[in-house]
């Protein structure tokens, strides 16, 4: 696994934290709780998971890259994983909390990435599982603690925070290169031009492969570049920078996508709410 870290006292006699899955995989438990510390800016490459993954981010905002989409992550929500799917995390300032769990175990597990909002209750267990040992009690506190998690998490609904990507190599191409730099002078027939198709021919085909129009597309995933930028930045800087008219157009735009202002992903919110904020070393790990 990328990443790896070793623990120091060894999978069993060892809290569950900064520690690698590989570490502590064969362990006989359905779920594994981790704990992981990232240094700002870390990209945990492409890999994959036995296990299914719910991927906590306790701190920061995460980008969940599959083949499929994208998933941006925003502070304090975490995302469900299939198991056995290909993905790739950035973390942007990030300290995670992560379940592994036997898919077994989780038959209702969703087959593509989800994001979910994360309740107080959910949290807290969270932060409480991952400092058991790996080989945790099954019978008494840890045990129902690690069940409980599991009936918060399957009555979690899905926010719409991600993009889907054509299968198309040329097509996946195009949608890459705006995920990774948005820019609102970017129009149909200029991807078109890309793809070497007449603009009514190429729209017809990203609307086959991702089930909307390339306009459509565009200004959602500009909207989904806000919530990173809103880490560091106002909702009136932001809008200028993603190339809003107004703050109060991003404003509008966000909360039609996503049920929710922009501003309750800015660092002033979020301080002013309280948000619980766990530092610690930077550490490499399984995400």
């Amino acid at each position: 696994m990328p990443g790896s870290i070793p623990s120091r006292l060894g999978p069993y006699s060892d809290r569950v934290k900064n520690v690698s899955l590989d570490e502590v995989d064969h362990v006989d438990r359905a779920v594994l709780p981790i704990g992981t510390d990232y240094p700002p800016g870390h990209v945990l490459d492409w890999h994959q998971h036995r296990r299914a993954q719910f991927l906590y981010g306790a701190t920061g905002v995460m980008v969940v890259d599959t083949p499929e989409g994208t998933w941006t992550v925003p502070p304090e929500r975490a995302v469900l994983i299939p198991a056995t799917t290909r993905h790739r995390v950035r973390m942007l300032e990030v300290s995670t909390r992560s379940l592994y769990v036997e898919p077994a175990a989780v038959p209702w597990w969703p087959v593509t990435c989800t994001v979910v909002d994360v309740p107080p209750l959910l949290r807290e267990l969270l932060l409480t599982a991952v400092e058991f040992e790996a080989d945790y009690s099954l019978s008494g506190r840890e045990g129902c603690v690690v069940a409980l998690l599991l009936h918060e998490i399957a009555a979690r609904t899905p926010l719409p925070f991600h993009v889907a990507v054509p299968a198309a190599a040329d097509l996946a191409a195009l949608c890459r290169d705006y995920l990774a730099a948005p820019d609102t002078g970017v129009t149909n027939a200029a991807w078109a031009a890309r793809a070497a198709m007449s603009e009514r021919a190429f729209t017809r085909r990203f609307r086959a492969e991702t089930g909307e129009s390339p306009a459509v597309w565009r200004t959602r995933a500009r909207l989904l570049a806000a919530v990173p930028l809103l880490r560091t930045a106002s909702v009136t800087e932001v809008s200028g920078r993603l190339g809003y008219a107004s703050p109060a157009a991003l404003t509008a735009a966000f909360t039609r996508a996503f049920g929710m202002p922009p501003s309750r992903f800015t660092t002033s919110h979020r301080r002013g709410g309280g948000t619980h904020r766990e530092d610690g070393p930077a550490a490499g790990g399984d995400a």
